[in-house]
């Protein structure tokens, strides 16, 4: 499946502007149509909010000039929550359901955004089903997925991310497929199979086993990201059923709090 469409969440946060170039890399690269959305939470005609609507108008402003510039399909797209009746998760899981990616960017604890949750990405990931890129808050991230990084664990998530981020594979000039164990484990022998099943959609790909006594499995990964230089990784999102309500692993929770580079998840 090509990517046609491309969603990318915005709001008034230092990075904001950075996650745009990022997306409309993107969609350069895919020749896809790129959608900002612009969330707001109170209505406009309460004079505290006026600061909001300053915001908004800002970055509507950036992303017309940008997307202009950069010769691409564009569309805004504006919401005021109070007025629609949803949060600001679940109007963004509801435009997702009709895009091929989703663009995110990672929570900033230390300087949070007022009225974005500081589990929005995590919540997307796992109610739209659709692949949602998450970006770092901090640094400049101008490659669309040229060094991809494979983080392989046999079962649905890894598959379903890794079918997911195909069109971005295809595209790439370095894949790297990589399984991480500690020293008492052993591999689950399915990295060849992900290989040939690459092969398969005329992707190149070569295979490495991350071990490690002390490390855990999420620090093992960030560590390769950045001596491979990676600057998309992938990997599933795998949510155990805790007492009736989905929660990403350990693992993927880590990923998303200590990012250094883009991340495509999937669940």
């Amino acid at each position: 499946m090509n990517i046609r469409d491309i969603l990318v969440h915005l709001d008034n946060s230092a990075n904001s502007a950075a996650r745009l170039d990022l997306a409309i890399a993107y969609a350069k690269k895919h020749d896809a149509r790129l959608r900002g959305l612009y969330l707001v939470t109170h209505l406009f005609y309460e004079p505290r909010n006026l600061g909001e609507k300053a915001d908004s108008q800002r970055v509507e402003i950036l992303f017309n000039e940008k997307t202009s510039n950069a010769g691409i399909t564009s569309e805004w797209l504006f919401q005021d929550c109070a007025v629609i009746g949803m949060n600001v998760s679940d109007l963004v899981t509801m435009y997702a359901y009709y895009s091929d990616l989703i663009i995110i960017g990672q929570a900033n604890l230390s300087a949070p955004v007022m009225n974005i949750p500081a589990d929005l990405a995590e919540r997307v990931i796992l109610s739209s089903g659709r692949p949602v890129l998450v970006t770092p808050h901090s640094g400049v991230f101008k490659s669309a997925a040229d060094r991809i990084m494979i983080a392989w664990k046999a079962g649905r998530e890894s598959i379903r991310a890794l079918n997911d981020a195909l069109p971005h594979l295809a595209k790439a000039k370095t894949v790297i497929v990589v399984e991480g164990q500690n020293c008492n484990e052993y591999s689950d022998g399915t990295l060849d199979s992900v290989k040939d099943f690459l092969l398969k959609h005329d992707i190149q790909a070569s295979l490495d086993i991350i071990t490690s006594e002390s490390f855990p499995i999420g620090d093992m990964l960030l560590n390769n990201i950045c001596e491979k230089k990676i600057d998309l990784l992938v990997m599933g999102a795998f949510a155990p059923n805790r007492r009736g309500n989905l929660e990403l692993s350990p693992v993927a929770k880590h990923i998303l709090k200590h990012l250094t580079s883009p991340v495509l998840m999937s669940h």
